[in-house]
């Protein structure tokens, strides 16, 4: 994710963090322990700027509740972090998971404690339904959605637009037939693929479908209330098409668009400038900046173009769950659903957050004060990353299932129809079931 300019918003949280530190540090001094309730462990897969972040917020829940509060990095794969832990029964208190279809996992196997009646206070005041929906597996709320990424946006270098005199599109049918040539005539190619990481290829699909199918049939698909062979699914593969099977929009060709994985694609853009623009979300800023680029002035982004209705809205993200009995475990829960610690994070930049009752305002920069406004806007009718949803075998693991199949896609999309029939035999599969197809 990226480290944003923080501003005097940042400064006055931190200012105020660091001051009930040294009223913790004066207290200690004295003889007296300011920490005289339990001792927790918390553990997420933040680093660095990130990480420095989320300590800052755990230092008002340790100053407001007496709790000591003791981070721990769970690396990448917070699955592998977490199995040897539970197998020995020394879970963490507290754990953010990236994935709902994992936090269901853990549900399932009785390794999650429900959120308590306080927790769902605060989550009830704070989230619109589905973020609560989300974070419920059989009837239970088990997890709060913390920390938001945006996974509908489409990064351009202004200097490449303004050489093919366009602007951004608003519509899907703008950027392919308007936009995308504009940029070939001029010399400019239009895409960066990011596709030997399957899981870009996931967040191309879901913006599409989300957008052309609407809400209630991503819903069904997720649900297994239609099958992958669903028309709406082939039409969205066709969709795609219009971009994947033109070679001359992808830098490399099919080759390169297949061989690229993520970040070199966004190289690509802003580091070697061979492309005009790559699809991914906002945590693309980080490795513009890394690139050479301005985020703001050199690197911009504008929404995921409006395939029917209305533009989609699609968030990657984490959710905190309890994995312990500890009672101020749940309280920390509580105090991360309010707007208090939401407001205090989001001032420090690189973050977004779920919380309707956060205000735009508390962000630091105007980018993500659109991107906060557009999940408010969105209500509702946001959805979280589709494959991440799914059991991991299908929607979330290298080289198999959903992954895989749209990498196959990418390299031939001239039949979406068999392309659809992979995705359902793999989605029957993981789900331990067979074809779920309707008569629609």
């Amino acid at each position: 994710m990226r480290n944003h300019q923080r501003g005097l918003a940042r400064g006055r949280a931190a200012l105020a963090v660091t001051s009930a530190a040294a009223l913790l540090g004066a207290t200690a001094c004295n003889g007296e322990d300011p920490f005289d309730g339990s001792e927790l462990l918390v553990a997420a897969v933040w680093t660095g700027a990130e990480q420095e972040n989320f300590e800052e917020v755990l230092a008002l829940f340790e100053e407001e509740s007496g709790h000591r509060v003791t981070y721990d990095d769970t690396g990448e794969d917070t699955a592998a972090y977490l199995g040897p832990r539970l197998e020995a029964g020394e879970a963490p208190d507290v754990a953010m998971l990236p994935q709902p279809g994992l936090m269901a996992e853990y549900a399932e196997q009785g390794d999650l404690e429900p959120l308590s009646e306080t927790v769902l206070d605060e989550v009830d005041a704070n989230y619109v339904d589905y973020w609560q929906e989300l974070g419920t597996v059989d009837g239970h709320a088990y997890g709060v959605m913390l920390k938001a990424a945006h996974k509908s946006l489409i990064w351009y270098r202004p200097e490449a637009f303004e050489n093919a005199g366009v602007e951004p599109p608003d519509t899907y049918d703008e950027l392919v037939g308007g936009v995308a040539p504009a940029l070939a005539e001029a010399g400019e190619t239009p895409f960066a693929m990011c596709g030997s990481d399957g899981w870009t290829l996931t967040d191309w699909f879901e913006n599409v479908y989300l957008s052309q199918a609407g809400p209630e049939r991503y819903d069904q698909l997720l649900e297994r209330e239609i099958a992958w062979t669903d028309d709406s699914v082939v039409t969205a593969l066709e969709t795609l098409a219009e971009i994947w099977a033109d070679e001359s929009l992808m830098h490399g060709g099919t080759d390169g668009a297949v061989g690229t994985g993520f970040p070199d694609c966004v190289t690509d853009v802003y580091g070697t400038e061979d492309a005009a623009m790559v699809y991914e979300g906002d945590f693309v800023a980080a490795s513009a900046e890394e690139a050479g680029a301005v985020v703001g002035e050199d690197a911009r982004a504008f929404t995921f173009p409006a395939v029917g209705d209305e533009a989609p809205v699609v968030l990657g993200g984490d959710i905190a769950v309890a994995m312990t009995e500890e009672e101020a475990a749940q309280e920390l829960l509580a105090f991360l659903a309010t707007p208090e610690a939401g407001t205090a994070w989001a001032q420090q930049g690189g973050f977004l957050s779920p919380n309707d009752n956060v205000d735009v305002e508390a962000y630091p920069d105007e980018f993500t004060q659109g991107l906060a406004e557009s999940v408010h806007q969105a209500g509702d009718d946001v959805r979280y990353d589709l494959s991440d949803q799914l059991p991991s075998g299908f929607g979330a693991t290298e080289g198999s299932g959903m992954w895989a199949t749209l990498q196959d896609f990418l390299r031939d999309p001239g039949d979406p129809e068999a392309i659809a029939e992979e995705l359902e035999e793999d989605a029957a599969a993981a789900h331990g079931n067979g074809s779920d197809e309707d008569d629609d």
